[in-house]
């Protein structure tokens, strides 16, 4: 573990933080950050980002959460923020199989290790995070109680262009096209380059400017989108996911009536069989309820800090 650069300046993180770059089982180079509360932490968070994300984005949450006494560590999943990209082109989110991103939580806890951040630990995983972190759920990772802010347990898929989906990332992986542009994609950062009117990450137009002005500040945190593996990758892991029963972990889950980047139906799915699992809807929201609406990102925290608290 080394020392690795953390933009404060665009972050809004809490006083302190600090990241080291990581080296995962299989030699990928990724980066992890931790933020610490004033005062004995209750305990520590694991808040994995979902596609695209990279670990400034999350300063906000740090400070949401090391304000209610929690340790608080993310990460740069590979592929994206400051990791290392896994093709020529660094703006194409590509990944061979989601269980690539297991090894990343496996160098993460060895930095919590290492570092002897306290228990008990929870997690927070937002769309894509909460399909890893789900994952690791059924892998054993040692969480006390989990929330999931819009979890990409299915992608959200006309249903004309869901078999589509399904032969283009297939037949383009087989033929050696993995690392190509999934057809209707964009090599652009949707974040860097959407309008906010009518934007599918927040109704908050303070945070979408300040997403924005993070991604102009520092373009090499930018990722368009993803690649026709990476799509069979998740495919494959959402259909699988759905088809397990839940994990015996306490959970709840946030999702915005307006979602339209994950499945909704997949979600309710999971969330309704899911025993000691709730599932809160937000009226009025998009896709990022940790970057939503000043209530909204309250009402998110304060609920799983009261579910942390009652399973500390």
């Amino acid at each position: 573990m080394e020392p690795a650069p953390l933009h404060d300046d665009i972050a809004r993180g809490p006083r302190g933080g600090r990241a080291w770059w990581l080296n995962t089982p299989d030699g990928v180079r990724i980066r992890a950050a931790i933020w610490q509360p004033e005062g004995t932490p209750t305990g520590t968070v694991m808040l994995f980002p979902g596609r695209s994300e990279y670990i400034e984005k999350y300063g906000p949450a740090a400070a949401d959460l090391t304000a209610r006494g929690f340790a608080v560590v993310t990460v740069d999943w590979r592929g994206q923020g400051l990791a290392d990209r896994a093709t020529p082109d660094p703006l194409l989110g590509h990944v061979g199989h989601f269980d690539e991103y297991q090894r990343d939580i496996d160098a993460v806890n060895a930095l919590i290790r290492a570092e002897a951040l306290p228990g008990p630990f929870f997690l927070i995983g937002h769309s894509m995070g909460g399909c890893i972190g789900l994952r690791a759920l059924h892998n054993g990772l040692p969480i006390r109680a989990a929330a999931f802010s819009a979890p990409m347990w299915g992608l959200q898929l006309p249903t004309h262009k869901r078999p589509l989906a399904w032969v283009s990332s297939f037949g383009g992986t087989l033929i050696g096209l993995g690392e190509r542009l999934v057809p209707t994609g964009e090599r652009e950062c949707y974040a860097a380059i959407a309008p906010y009117d009518d934007n599918m990450l927040t109704t908050d137009p303070e945070m979408f400017a300040f997403l924005q002005g993070q991604l102009r500040a520092r373009p090499a945190l930018a990722l368009g989108g993803p690649t026709l593996s990476w799509l069979r990758a998740a495919l494959l892991e959402t259909t699988r996911l759905t088809r397990m029963a839940p994990p015996p972990t306490p959970a709840v889950t946030f999702l915005g009536s307006r979602e339209r980047i994950v499945a909704p139906d997949r979600v309710h799915r999971i969330m309704g069989g899911w025993t000691g699992g709730a599932l809160e809807l937000v009226e009025g929201a998009e896709h990022e309820i940790v970057m939503e609406r000043p209530e909204t990102r309250t009402r998110f925290f304060d609920r799983a800090a009261a579910l942390f608290g009652a399973h500390s």
